[in-house]
């Protein structure tokens, strides 16, 4: 395996950087509240999720009112 030197890898680098096609302001803040949005949507649902289990094993243990 040959040997980059620092020069040739940072040369190399910028390149590879240059060919990355970097998005744009609106389409980073749309996929950012999109993600907000899906967090918040497990978060709930997950959250519904362990309350009905909840329930239902205090229900067949018995300590349930």
């Amino acid at each position: 395996m040959a040997k980059t030197t620092p020069a040739k890898f940072v040369q190399e680098v910028r390149q590879e950087t240059a060919k990355v096609t970097w998005p744009t302001r609106r389409e980073t803040a749309i996929s950012t509240v999109t993600v907000l949005i899906m967090a918040f949507m497990a978060a709930i649902f997950f959250f519904l999720v362990d309350q009905l289990l909840s329930w239902g094993v205090r229900l067949i243990l018995g300590m349930g009112n």
